[in-house]
Protein backbone atom coordinates (compact mmCIF):
# COMPACT_ATOMS: atom_id res chain seq x y z
CA UNK A 1 0.00 0.00 0.00
CA UNK A 2 2.92 2.35 0.76
CA UNK A 3 4.18 1.90 -2.81
CA UNK A 4 0.91 3.17 -4.34
CA UNK A 5 0.92 6.11 -1.94
CA UNK A 6 4.49 7.02 -2.98
CA UNK A 7 3.53 6.68 -6.66
CA UNK A 8 0.47 8.93 -6.19
CA UNK A 9 2.65 11.45 -4.33
CA UNK A 10 5.22 11.34 -7.16
CA UNK A 11 2.52 11.91 -9.79
CA UNK A 12 1.17 14.89 -7.82
CA UNK A 13 4.72 16.23 -7.46
CA UNK A 14 5.36 15.93 -11.22
CA UNK A 15 2.05 17.65 -11.99
CA UNK A 16 3.00 20.46 -9.60
CA UNK A 17 6.36 20.83 -11.40
CA UNK A 18 4.55 21.06 -14.73
CA UNK A 19 2.36 23.84 -13.29
CA UNK A 20 5.45 25.73 -12.04
CA UNK A 21 6.97 25.35 -15.52
CA UNK A 22 3.86 26.76 -17.22
CA UNK A 23 3.05 29.53 -14.69
CA UNK A 24 6.61 30.90 -14.72
CA UNK A 25 7.08 30.47 -18.48
CA UNK A 26 10.11 28.22 -17.97
CA UNK A 27 11.38 25.75 -20.54
CA UNK A 28 12.79 23.15 -18.15
CA UNK A 29 12.74 22.06 -14.49
CA UNK A 30 14.83 19.22 -13.05
CA UNK A 31 14.53 17.90 -9.49
CA UNK A 32 15.96 14.91 -7.63
CA UNK A 33 14.17 13.66 -4.51
CA UNK A 34 15.96 11.30 -2.11
CA UNK A 35 13.62 9.00 -0.17
CA UNK A 36 16.26 6.70 1.24
CA UNK A 37 19.57 5.03 0.40
CA UNK A 38 18.27 3.07 -2.60
CA UNK A 39 15.08 5.00 -3.29
CA UNK A 40 14.99 8.28 -5.19
CA UNK A 41 13.02 10.10 -7.86
CA UNK A 42 14.80 12.06 -10.59
CA UNK A 43 12.37 14.18 -12.66
CA UNK A 44 13.01 16.43 -15.65
CA UNK A 45 10.04 18.33 -17.09
CA UNK A 46 10.68 20.36 -20.23
CA UNK A 47 8.89 21.91 -23.16
CA UNK A 48 10.17 22.93 -26.58
CA UNK A 49 8.34 26.26 -26.91
CA UNK A 50 11.34 28.59 -27.43
CA UNK A 51 13.17 26.20 -29.74
CA UNK A 52 10.11 25.90 -31.98
CA UNK A 53 9.62 29.68 -32.13
CA UNK A 54 13.31 30.29 -32.91
CA UNK A 55 13.15 27.83 -35.82
CA UNK A 56 10.38 29.82 -37.52
CA UNK A 57 11.61 28.80 -40.99
CA UNK A 58 10.94 25.11 -40.21
CA UNK A 59 7.37 23.98 -39.34
CA UNK A 60 5.14 27.07 -39.61
CA UNK A 61 2.11 25.08 -38.42
CA UNK A 62 3.89 24.33 -35.12
CA UNK A 63 5.26 27.85 -34.64
CA UNK A 64 1.90 29.60 -35.08
CA UNK A 65 -0.02 27.96 -32.19
CA UNK A 66 2.94 28.40 -29.82
CA UNK A 67 3.23 32.09 -30.72
CA UNK A 68 -0.54 32.55 -30.47
CA UNK A 69 -0.63 31.97 -26.69
CA UNK A 70 1.29 35.14 -25.69
CA UNK A 71 -0.44 37.13 -28.45
CA UNK A 72 -3.82 36.50 -26.83
CA UNK A 73 -2.61 38.24 -23.66
CA UNK A 74 -1.11 41.24 -25.48
CA UNK A 75 -3.11 42.10 -28.62
CA UNK A 76 -0.40 44.47 -29.92
CA UNK A 77 2.08 41.57 -30.12
CA UNK A 78 0.15 39.79 -32.90
CA UNK A 79 0.99 42.14 -35.83
CA UNK A 80 4.58 42.79 -34.67
CA UNK A 81 6.18 39.54 -35.96
CA UNK A 82 4.68 40.01 -39.44
CA UNK A 83 5.56 43.71 -39.68
CA UNK A 84 9.06 43.49 -38.18
CA UNK A 85 10.17 40.01 -39.26
CA UNK A 86 13.32 41.43 -40.87
CA UNK A 87 14.08 43.36 -37.64
CA UNK A 88 14.07 40.17 -35.56
CA UNK A 89 17.53 39.99 -33.95
CA UNK A 90 17.38 36.17 -33.81
CA UNK A 91 17.23 35.99 -37.62
CA UNK A 92 20.25 38.31 -38.07
CA UNK A 93 23.22 36.41 -39.56
CA UNK A 94 25.56 37.88 -36.92
CA UNK A 95 23.35 36.94 -33.96
CA UNK A 96 24.95 35.02 -31.11
CA UNK A 97 22.23 33.05 -29.33
CA UNK A 98 22.07 31.64 -25.82
CA UNK A 99 23.11 28.00 -25.53
CA UNK A 100 21.14 27.63 -22.28
CA UNK A 101 18.57 29.01 -19.86
CA UNK A 102 20.08 31.19 -17.14
CA UNK A 103 20.94 34.67 -15.91
CA UNK A 104 23.17 36.98 -17.99
CA UNK A 105 26.11 38.80 -16.43
CA UNK A 106 27.95 41.36 -18.56
CA UNK A 107 31.07 41.53 -16.32
CA UNK A 108 33.26 39.00 -14.49
CA UNK A 109 32.10 40.29 -11.09
CA UNK A 110 29.84 43.03 -9.67
CA UNK A 111 31.34 46.49 -10.20
CA UNK A 112 33.89 45.31 -12.79
CA UNK A 113 34.00 46.58 -16.37
CA UNK A 114 31.75 44.78 -18.87
CA UNK A 115 33.32 42.18 -21.17
CA UNK A 116 31.98 43.98 -24.27
CA UNK A 117 30.38 47.22 -25.38
CA UNK A 118 28.62 48.29 -28.58
CA UNK A 119 31.21 49.17 -31.22
CA UNK A 120 33.98 47.11 -29.58
CA UNK A 121 36.04 44.70 -31.65
CA UNK A 122 36.21 41.09 -30.48
CA UNK A 123 38.29 38.13 -31.58
CA UNK A 124 36.97 34.59 -31.98
CA UNK A 125 36.98 32.94 -28.54
CA UNK A 126 36.83 36.20 -26.51
CA UNK A 127 34.31 36.08 -23.65
CA UNK A 128 31.19 38.07 -24.59
CA UNK A 129 29.31 37.56 -21.32
CA UNK A 130 28.57 34.98 -18.63
CA UNK A 131 25.37 32.96 -18.27
CA UNK A 132 24.79 31.54 -14.81
CA UNK A 133 22.89 28.27 -14.88
CA UNK A 134 22.41 26.22 -11.72
CA UNK A 135 25.12 28.19 -9.86
CA UNK A 136 27.65 27.53 -12.63
CA UNK A 137 29.20 30.50 -14.45
CA UNK A 138 29.36 29.70 -18.17
CA UNK A 139 31.58 32.00 -20.25
CA UNK A 140 30.01 32.55 -23.68
CA UNK A 141 32.76 32.94 -26.31
CA UNK A 142 32.58 34.95 -29.53
CA UNK A 143 31.96 32.43 -32.34
CA UNK A 144 33.84 34.69 -34.78
CA UNK A 145 35.88 37.89 -34.87
CA UNK A 146 34.11 41.16 -35.62
CA UNK A 147 32.52 44.28 -34.19
CA UNK A 148 29.76 44.27 -31.57
CA UNK A 149 26.85 45.97 -33.37
CA UNK A 150 24.14 45.44 -30.73
CA UNK A 151 23.88 44.04 -27.22
CA UNK A 152 20.39 42.58 -26.85
CA UNK A 153 20.42 41.62 -23.15
CA UNK A 154 20.85 43.51 -19.90
CA UNK A 155 23.06 42.63 -16.94
CA UNK A 156 21.43 40.26 -14.42
CA UNK A 157 18.47 39.57 -16.73
CA UNK A 158 17.05 36.08 -17.37
CA UNK A 159 17.62 34.52 -20.78
CA UNK A 160 16.00 31.55 -22.56
CA UNK A 161 17.65 28.92 -24.73
CA UNK A 162 18.07 30.26 -28.28
CA UNK A 163 17.46 33.90 -27.31
CA UNK A 164 19.66 36.37 -29.22
CA UNK A 165 22.38 37.87 -26.95
CA UNK A 166 24.52 40.07 -29.20
CA UNK A 167 25.07 40.81 -32.87
CA UNK A 168 28.60 40.60 -34.26
CA UNK A 169 29.39 41.80 -37.79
Amino acid sequence: MGNKSTRDSDVSFIQALAEVLRENDLTEVQVKREYGEADSLNVRVSRQQQQTVVQAAAPAAVAAPVAAAPAAETPAAAPAPAAGASDDPASHPGAVTSPMVGTVYMSPEPGAAAFISAGATVSEGDTLLIIEAMKTMNHIPAPRSGTIKRILVEDASPVEFGAPLVIIE
